[in-house]
């Protein structure tokens, strides 16, 4: 049985116990949840645990480690461009998406506070202070770390990451062997911890049912329903921007044809529909499309793993609506700075998404720490994420192929 599987047979289960010992037995319900609760609430600390030194380390890595960074040049350069113009694009829709659809899901105010009062309760400091978010103007000035230490202590994700930029465009900068050695040292650190996400993902199940048992038993039946919309929403909008925005990307500045275009994607697609992994589409789109676009061989194979390896545009989709969608939930209500910290926090952690299966809903947490957001809440998007995975996935790949031919006519040009 896979792990998506376990995770979504938990995540009913759970569901079914919550609501189940609130209809039958709310006496006992009262005794049982005190002892649940911590279980899931222990498996999300866990998960916590890992965001900053694999963002730190990732980031470090990606961008001080490149072999000789003078070789990048004008299409490495190019390519963060397009990169970052669709992925703002992604943002944009799914911040524009989401409010009113999710506004159609009613969550009990009691049901919600008492939801906020369990994750303030054990969220830790970094929650905490992420609740209180300053202004336009001070959350500009706090991009800059005066501290990194501070602000990875206070789980202040923006300013963390930021930092861990400018370190490692700096980092690029030095000797070669000095650079090498602490590269070396900083991806032992990201392997390793890539060895611990992988097995605390694989405790998922337990946390997912601990995690359900609490929420049913405080939700009543608007848990489940406001899962459904969170899958329908979530799989929609990705269409939707595959469709209107992708689609014509690729044709308007990619310079071929609708026809061309769709033909030469549909084997990638095929893949990561079913695998639910970019990686595993790279090979369908090395030679399918080169082949039928024309591309060079050399532009295709610096092109393709780049996109790959750095652009999820489905990614960002997913983590904006399940901020939105968790903020609900919980009854935080987001203004104009939280909505700008969920933009920024999202389009610079999707260039850090681990690849391994719900890599995307962990790296939710920075997103929820940045917004003031309790981060319990991804525990239940993990559970119901086998479906919109499957979309988001494809998107990705389709956005990797736009993105790679718009930067191959550029070149060519």
């Amino acid at each position: 049985m896979s792990l998506a599987l376990k995770v979504l047979l938990a995540l009913v289960a759970g569901l079914t116990v919550g609501l189940g010992l609130a209809a039958t037995a709310p006496d006992a319900l009262a005794h049982i949840v005190p002892f649940v609760e911590p279980v899931g609430t222990l498996w999300v600390s866990a998960i916590r645990m890992t965001i900053i030194p694999l963002i730190v380390s990732s980031l470090i890595v990606g961008v001080g480690g490149a072999a000789d960074p003078s070789s990048v040049g004008r299409i490495g350069a190019r390519a963060l461009i397009v990169f970052l113009a669709l992925l703002a694009a992604a943002v944009t829709v799914a911040l524009l998406a989401g409010p009113p659809i999710l506004a159609t899901i009613h969550i009990d105010a009691a049901a919600a506070a008492a939801l906020r009062a369990g994750a303030a309760q054990s969220a830790g400091a970094a929650v905490e202070s992420a609740k209180a978010l300053p202004g336009i103007g001070q959350w500009i000035v706090d991009l800059v770390p005066a501290n990194p230490v501070k602000a990875a202590s206070d789980g202040a994700m923006l300013p963390l990451i930021v930092f861990s930029l400018m370190f490692g465009m700096a980092l690029s900068r030095i000797a070669a062997d000095q650079r090498e050695i602490f590269i070396r040292i900083v991806t032992g650190i990201q392997s390793a911890t890539l060895v611990l996400v992988r097995a605390i993902i694989s405790l998922a199940p337990i946390g997912v049912f601990a995690l359900a048992v609490a929420v049913a038993s405080k939700l009543g039946l608007a848990a489940a329903g406001a899962l459904a919309t969170y899958i329908a929403l979530v799989s929609g909008v990705t269409i939707v921007f595959c469709v209107l925005v992708i689609y014509p990307a690729a044709v308007i500045f990619g310079g071929i044809s609708l026809k061309n275009f769709a033909y030469a994607a549909l084997p990638a697609q095929a893949v990561a529909f079913s695998s639910r992994s970019s990686l595993a589409s790279l090979p369908a789109m090395l030679e399918p499309v080169r082949e039928r676009l024309g591309m060079p061989v050399e532009l295709a194979a610096f092109l393709f793993p780049l996109a790959v390896t750095l652009f999820r545009v489905g990614a960002a989709i997913a983590q904006v609506i399940g901020a939105l969608f968790i903020a609900k939930l919980y009854g935080v209500v987001l203004g104009p700075p939280q909505y700008a910290a969920i933009a920024v926090t999202t389009i610079v952690t999707t260039f850090s998404v681990p690849g391994i299966p719900g890599g995307s809903i962990i790296m939710m947490v920075p997103v929820l720490l940045a917004a003031g957001v309790p981060a319990e809440g991804v525990g239940l998007l993990l559970g119901v994420d086998t479906i919109p995975d499957m979309f988001r996935t494809t998107l990705n790949v389709t956005g990797d192929v736009a993105a790679a031919v718009i930067l191959a006519k550029q070149s060519r040009r």
